[in-house]
């Protein structure tokens, strides 16, 4: 029988860091202990915390032996792990709204609970953000059951930057908005053996946003609202990540990372009911307010 689980203290765990991962899930026990697992495996970083906030209808994820093992694995490394429950559900933007609030690191990463990170992902991530200055980097994910589908017009969506990214006003219909597409299936893959980079290199390149894999300056973020916008969607709404980061594009910049790091597991979604975007609701509140 497992021993009982500490599940952390918030006012410990607010501590001045580089860096902390925050990791919304729900329902997905074993997709949080891969994900975990990836974490665990890191180096180059040391002392990283990491926060998971759950919102399964049953049981929580961490409590499950696997994730349960793995957070005490992370502890015994020197990673402080915060473990909290956050219900009722109000919405994926209320949630990581909630997930940011329990940081003050200087950096915060946020990962979705079913990514997997290879070993040297996260110091490539700190690095390139460290170097760019910018507003976040991302990696965006690997679909490896579509290794052998090649898409080469995708690919042409990829474009790097030369020098530190630009502030970029990234709009639907435009050509920008179009580099998204380069996120899909396993085109990173693709485009990284294109490259043939030399171990330990690194590209950053422009991207509309990332999904999976976001390390955002944890106060540049709070500049330009973070996820407050939470109060002015809906419950039942997907897009909040998009949101937040055509702000911090708008102001600060951003860009992906080459190689990614970033695999994801491929499990079915459990958030079923994606009524509105909020990057659409955030927007057009923009657009009314400027006329």
């Amino acid at each position: 029988m497992n021993r009982p689980l500490d599940l952390g203290d918030p006012e410990e765990f607010r501590a001045d860091r580089l860096l902390d991962v925050l990791i919304p899930t729900r329902n997905r026990p074993a997709e949080l202990a891969a994900t975990l697992a990836g974490l665990a495996a890191q180096d180059g970083v040391p002392g990283f915390g990491v926060v998971v906030s759950d919102q399964s209808d049953g049981e929580p994820a961490y409590a499950h032996p696997a994730a349960a093992a793995v957070v005490r694995a992370l502890r015994h490394r020197g990673h402080p792990v915060l473990l909290t429950r956050r219900l009722p559900r109000r919405g994926l933007a209320e949630h990581r709204a909630y997930l940011l609030a329990a940081s003050t690191a200087r950096y915060v990463l946020n990962l979705d609970d079913d990514i997997w990170l290879e070993p040297g992902a996260l110091h490539r991530l700190v690095t390139a953000i460290g170097e760019l200055g910018c507003g976040f980097v991302g990696n965006g994910v690997h679909g490896l059951s579509y290794a052998d589908d090649v898409r080469p017009e995708s690919h042409r969506h990829y474009e790097e930057w030369i020098g530190a990214p630009t502030p970029e006003r990234i709009r639907p219909d435009t050509p920008e908005w179009n580099r998204a597409r380069v996120h899909s299936a396993a085109n990173l893959l693709h485009i990284t053996a294109q490259l043939a980079l030399p171990p330990g290199a690194w590209r950053a390149y422009k991207v509309s946003w990332i999904g999976g894999c976001v390390l955002y300056d944890r106060a540049k973020l709070l500049d330009v609202g973070g996820f407050d916008f939470w109060r002015r969607v809906q419950e039942k709404h997907q897009g909040e990540d998009v949101a937040a980061q055509l702000a911090v594009l708008a102001r600060y910049g951003g860009a992906g990372i080459l190689p990614s790091g970033a695999y994801h597991l491929e499990s079915p979604t459990t958030v079923t009911d994606r009524d509105v975007e909020a990057w659409e609701v955030v927007l057009a509140e923009e657009s009314a307010a400027t006329g």
